[in-house]
């Protein structure tokens, strides 16, 4: 299982080209997807977690799915980074999470998520020490 740890900051060329860190690439594999994630960031997925996000949504009945189906499916990429390793992102993804030039590159466990850096700081600094410690208790931690 991969396990997609750390922060990285980037800069965005002017062609929407963001490296995508090199621990990050190797659990990726050599093509990946990238999508409309939530909060406002691009969610990258390995094939493997990929292909668990289509079965999943595809699980849901047409009628209570359609709008998650069209959400994560309709503009995905797959990519392959370059050997600089970077990746272009489409210009809808860009607009998406309002990636210009400094974006943070995160591991979230089992994806990694490409983050505009000032809306990475807004998220960030909205989440409290008392919401957090909430959840753990609800995780049992």
């Amino acid at each position: 299982m991969a396990m997609l740890i750390g922060e990285y900051r980037h800069n965005m060329d002017a062609k929407g080209r963001v490296t995508i860190p090199s621990k990050f690439r190797e659990d990726l594999g050599d093509k990946f997807f990238v999508t409309k994630g939530l909060d406002g960031c691009l969610f990258v997925l390995s094939p493997k977690e990929w292909d668990r996000l289509v079965e999943k949504v595809s699980a849901i009945p047409m009628a209570q799915g359609k709008a998650i189906q069209r959400y994560f499916f309709s503009g995905a990429a797959e990519v392959e980074p370059d050997k600089q390793g970077r990746i272009l992102l489409p210009q809808n993804l860009r607009d998406h999470a309002g990636l210009t030039k400094d974006v943070v590159v995160i591991g979230a466990a089992t994806r990694a998520e490409i983050w505009d850096e000032g809306r990475w700081e807004t998220a960030n600094a909205s989440q409290t020490e008392d919401e957090l410690k909430d959840i753990m208790t609800q995780l049992s931690f």
